[in-house]
């Protein structure tokens, strides 16, 4: 009676666990797993060796103890992994479309890049062959007999290149502004901002003791210059070169008269007028 009892209890446990742990009635799982049903072949067997073999529970268990082995390795199920997937499928394809945005966004900046590049060789190789041709005529009206000119240092490429200024006045062999006088570099320089202006006009030019370190000679010819230039643009020079001022058109001036007050004054001057 005992025994019997045990086993009644036993099956009911067994029942209880199929129905929870699978999901199967008892009646639907002795019927498709019972005892004298063949066992199906393996997923991963061959196509020769894929046929029902009969049930030996010895072979059976092992299968089943090898399975929930595999099972335990898998871990516990996440219930929330599709939805988990779903959301981390969609932020992937939005930041799959950002990458994209961001790779037009790219291009569309290198086109311009390029584009800007071209425009800014094509500017520079024309106001270069302006200035360097302005250079080299205006250095010679400086120096008469002597000879310069504008070189680039790299004239393969225009967007990284520099300008190198090449001077020899009459009666040297030299060309590095370093071994002239400094009468000389000053002359030069104001040669090569002389050639900008007339190459590339602005309204107005402001220079400050260009013409310090020149000579009366030196100092004459530049002022030739300085008229040419003030025929398209106006000029404010600070100077106390006397030569200079007397070619100006207008001076402006602080003088000191009383307990230390600066006082600021003009003056405009008649070019035109009759010399005494």
């Amino acid at each position: 009676e005992v025994a019997r009892a045990e086993r009644k209890l036993r099956l009911e446990q067994l029942e209880t666990k199929a129905v929870e742990e699978m999901g199967i009635e008892v009646s639907v799982l002795v019927e498709e797993y019972g005892p004298r049903v063949p066992v199906p072949p393996p997923a991963d067997a061959k196509e020769d060796e894929a046929v029902a073999v009969p049930y030996v529970r010895e072979v059976q268990e092992k299968r089943a103890r090898a399975a929930e082995k595999q099972l335990n390795r898998l871990g516990k199920i996440n219930p929330l992994a599709l939805e988990e997937y779903a959301a981390l499928e969609e932020r992937h394809a939005f930041l799959n479309a950002q990458l994209e945005d961001l790779k037009k966004t790219k291009r569309d900046l290198l086109d311009v890049v390029e584009q800007v590049d071209a425009r800014v060789q094509e500017v520079f190789s024309g106001a270069f062959a302006d200035v360097e041709r302005e250079f080299a005529q205006i250095f010679g009206r400086l120096f008469p007999g002597g000879e310069g000119r504008l070189v680039l240092s790299e004239p393969g490429d225009m967007l990284a290149t520099g300008v190198e200024v090449e001077a020899r006045p009459p009666g040297k062999k030299v060309k590095r502004l370093s071994l002239l006088s400094g009468g000389e570099r000053s002359l030069t320089a104001v040669a090569f901002l002389a050639a900008i202006f007339k190459a590339r006009p602005s309204p107005f030019y402001v220079m400050d003791e260009v013409e310090a370190a020149l000579d009366d000679t030196n100092l004459q010819r530049l002022l030739v210059i300085f008229d040419e230039l003030r025929e398209a643009s106006q000029l404010i020079v600070i100077t106390h070169q006397k030569r200079t001022m007397e070619a100006a058109d207008a001076l402006y001036g602080v003088t000191m008269q009383n307990d230390g007050i600066s006082q600021v004054i003009s003056q405009k001057l008649d070019r035109t007028a009759p010399g005494p």
